[in-house]
């Protein structure tokens, strides 16, 4: 059965805004003021909230409604090992299958991602949209030729929910210690170590640059007196 257009509209606004911090975590989801805000249709909203429900980015309960999933320092650790075996696994296995091509399109998403200069305040949404594009393209780019669809459907789904939390450094009034940290050449050794083919180097730095980003996040919450178990 086809999806609506609108739907598919509402669902990909939906999508969006949470994963850019436009629509933060616990905020609800009212039917009647998303239609005010997209004005796309009570229907199409309620099919994209459904939708969202079941890729674990909108929590909704009968009686209660939708909201936005809360965060947690306990998910935050589960989801970033999870990310960081498949990352690693994925990683090994496109340096296997390597072509001109695929290294190309590395240096490509890297060149990308090191002109988009990272925002340091929460005001520069624009920006921070916009680098968080460049990005994803750059590390989907590293584990594309992995070779199994599957992997890449999980792989996705994890950068989702990783997206979230990265984003809230993003979007955050005050600076943190990610400000300090030179991303742009952590970026650019990873990828010249799967270029050069040093498969274990490469691992070692993926994982430590995956690592550096749950502490920092991991740094956020608590100062946002976040603990524990999920926060309305």
């Amino acid at each position: 059965m086809s999806i609506a257009p609108s739907t598919t509209t509402a669902y990909e606004l939906l999508r969006s805004e949470i994963l850019h911090g436009d629509l933060m975590p616990g905020e609800r989801l009212r039917v009647a003021d998303l239609n005010a805000r997209y004005k796309i249709g009570l229907t199409p909203i309620r099919e994209a909230l459904l939708r969202l429900t079941s890729e674990g980015l909108v929590l909704n309960e009968n009686n209660r409604g939708a909201w936005v999933r809360h965060i947690s320092v306990a998910e935050l650790q589960d989801l970033f090992s999870t990310r960081r075996e498949l990352e690693a696994n994925c990683l090994r296995m496109a340096m296997a299958n390597r072509t001109p091509e695929w290294e190309a399109e590395i240096l490509r998403t890297m060149h990308l991602l090191a002109s988009a200069p990272l925002p340091h305040t929460a005001d520069d949404r624009e920006g921070a949209a916009r680098w968080e594009t460049f990005h994803r393209q750059f590390h989907f780019a590293l584990v594309s030729a992995c070779g199994s669809a599957w992997r890449l459907q999980f792989w996705n789904t994890l950068t989702d929910h990783s997206e979230r939390y990265r984003k809230l450094r993003l979007v955050t009034a005050s600076p943190d210690s990610s400000i300090s940290r030179d991303i742009r050449a952590e970026h650019e050794a990873i990828a010249l170590a799967v270029i050069d083919g040093d498969a274990e180097h490469a691992l070692g730095l993926m994982d430590s640059h995956l690592r550096k980003t749950e502490t920092v996040v991991t740094e956020l919450l608590a100062s946002m007196a976040i603990e524990g178990g999920e926060t309305a």
